[in-house]
């Protein structure tokens, strides 16, 4: 059974949940507002999204996880960053609450985008206003936000625990808006705990010791360690283990056609059964300590 929040999320396999494992693709989503008003070539805006990831984390229901997808646009509004992380210079008029950006607001890539990937590019031949900010906040970011936690604390509720993964994909190399050098290769994963404050050490050493028994190349908090939803979620002490997973995008796709090219299927079964694998994990870390 899914839930859906038409434009905003859908929620898959929580009436089938055998085990406290949650994935969530917050940048995957191809619904593009009417009010969005960018100036941006549509085809080179794409550039910011994780097109496909949320199908390719599919099967991760039928391994008794939970899969919460983002349909808006990371460009439009971002799941993945603070509701404060934006410049107040970005921005026409008082904004109703604090505001605190990060690089990433400065790098154009904050709670909404003002830059346009890969080059950098104005997103608006204007700045937004406060009451549009505040807007799509109020009905993109914060369901998602909120829907997340809640499935979140509702599974540490039931188990005791709670384990968290973050989806993401990558492009093949860094753009002019990355934190890296343009032009920078990237691995084929790059796994984000937040130097290891984020989860319990097993999780990060499961999933690259997965990968690289397939052969792939496996970065760990480099340049990924994780951003909001890992930094809000995760907390080992209080077994709450959350962790990001970029993966990319040549594996999959064509980047500039997004359409899925030949590995697509392959990345799709791995997938799969590092979703079953990470739940045999959780299972066995249940055993061993049921209420950590």
């Amino acid at each position: 059974m899914t839930e859906t929040f038409p434009g905003v999320l859908s929620l898959h396999g929580l009436s089938s949940q055998r085990v406290p494992l949650v994935f969530d693709s917050p940048h995957s989503g191809t619904d593009y507002p009417e009010d969005f008003g960018h100036i941006a070539d549509p085809a080179t805006l794409r550039n910011a999204e994780d097109t496909h990831v949320a199908d390719l984390w599919a099967g991760a229901v039928a391994a008794g996880a939970v899969l919460l997808e983002a349909h808006f646009p990371r460009s439009y509004v971002d799941a993945n960053r603070a509701p404060d992380d934006m410049d107040p210079d970005q921005i026409e008029g008082t904004y109703p609450a604090p505001l605190n950006p990060t690089v990433k607001s400065t790098l154009g890539i904050g709670l909404c985008w003002t830059r346009v990937p890969p080059a950098g590019g104005p997103m608006y031949d204007r700045r937004l206003t406060a009451e549009q900010v505040a807007a799509r906040v109020a009905r993109y970011h914060r369901p998602y936000q909120e829907r997340l936690r809640a499935i979140l604390d509702a599974s540490h509720a039931r188990w005791g625990a709670v384990w968290h993964v973050n989806c993401h994909s990558m492009q093949e190399v860094a753009s002019a808006m990355s934190t890296q050098a343009r032009g920078t290769p990237r691995p084929d994963f790059v796994l984000g705990d937040r130097d290891g404050t984020a989860c319990e050490p097993g999780l990060t050493a499961t999933i690259r010791d997965f990968l690289t028994a397939r052969g792939y190349s496996v970065a760990v908090n480099d340049p990924y360690k994780g951003m909001e939803l890992i930094r809000a979620n995760g907390d080992p002490a209080q077994a709450r283990h959350s962790m990001q997973i970029e993966v990319n995008r040549k594996l999959y796709m064509d980047e500039t056609t997004r359409e899925p090219n030949a590995g697509y299927d392959a990345l799709k079964t791995c997938f799969t059964a590092l979703a079953a694998h990470l739940a045999d994990h959780v299972e066995t870390r249940l055993e061993r300590t049921p209420a950590e």
